[in-house]
């Protein structure tokens, strides 16, 4: 749940709001160092949001505005600074909103992030789906190197020549070993399902003892949900807090 305020916080910061982005990326730092998480180990893997945050890079060329420089390339290009702000923002919030998230898959298991789920009242289908496809993801990998061994069982390598077929010979037998992958999978789900269904399965992994929320929880939720709102609310209301306004 605090995950998720902050992620929304970021969300709902206005563009250019970079003192309070400052603070954000302090609070998740924070959290990161009392973690026990090396900095390297969340930062290395947060460079994922940028090819996606990339998407946004035509703002400092469409958005209007003060000019901040000129291009001298397809007749001059335009780079407003509005625009670039914007895109900035964007860059940022995508960054520090994968860090948060990166650092909250590190320090939970996978069953409390499903009950973690379940509590923020994410479809129940979508929760299952999410729990078997990582339940199973190994099996799937297992049955394609099964497919890998046999292939190269009975491909024959005659030294002077090149192993294998042309590329379209490559692409069928790859066609075949897919088809095959997902025969193999479907008969698998099949008796996995029936196996539960057989176990007292009713759309919901059952477990002894189930997480639950306690004073020090609610006492952090509190107070991070304060924290949260604070800077919110001064992001949008004092001028001074951000570099420039929402356009």
């Amino acid at each position: 749940m605090v995950v998720f305020s902050f992620i929304l916080a970021i969300a709902l910061t206005p563009a250019g709001s970079f003192v309070a982005y400052g603070i954000l990326s302090l609070f998740l730092l924070l959290a990161i160092l009392l973690a026990r998480i090396e900095l390297p180990y969340i930062v290395k893997r947060s460079f994922i949001a940028i090819p996606f945050a990339l998407a946004a890079v035509t703002l400092p060329f469409t958005v209007p505005g003060e000019t901040l420089l000129t291009l001298p390339v397809l007749g001059g290009l335009t780079v407003s600074l509005e625009g670039t702000i914007r895109f900035a923002s964007i860059l940022i919030k995508s960054w520090i909103s994968v860090q948060a998230a990166i650092l909250l898959v590190a320090i939970t298991p996978f069953q409390d992030l499903l009950w973690g789920l379940r509590a923020l009242h994410v479809p129940a289908t979508l929760v299952t789906i999410v729990s078997f496809a990582y339940r199973y993801l190994f099996v799937l990998s297992d049955e394609a190197l099964r497919l890998m061994q046999a292939r190269t069982a009975r491909s024959a390598v005659v030294d002077g020549r090149r192993a294998g077929g042309p590329l379209l010979w490559r692409g069928k037998v790859t066609g075949r070993m897919v088809g095959s992958l997902m025969l193999r999978s479907m008969e698998r789900s099949e008796r996995i399902y029936n196996a539960m269904v057989a176990r007292g399965y009713q759309g919901q992994i059952q477990v002894l003892n189930p997480p639950h929320m306690g004073w020090h929880d609610f006492f952090i939720l509190a107070v991070s949900l304060t924290i949260f709102l604070v800077i919110v609310i001064f992001s949008r209301i004092f001028p001074p807090f951000s570099l420039v306004m929402a356009v």
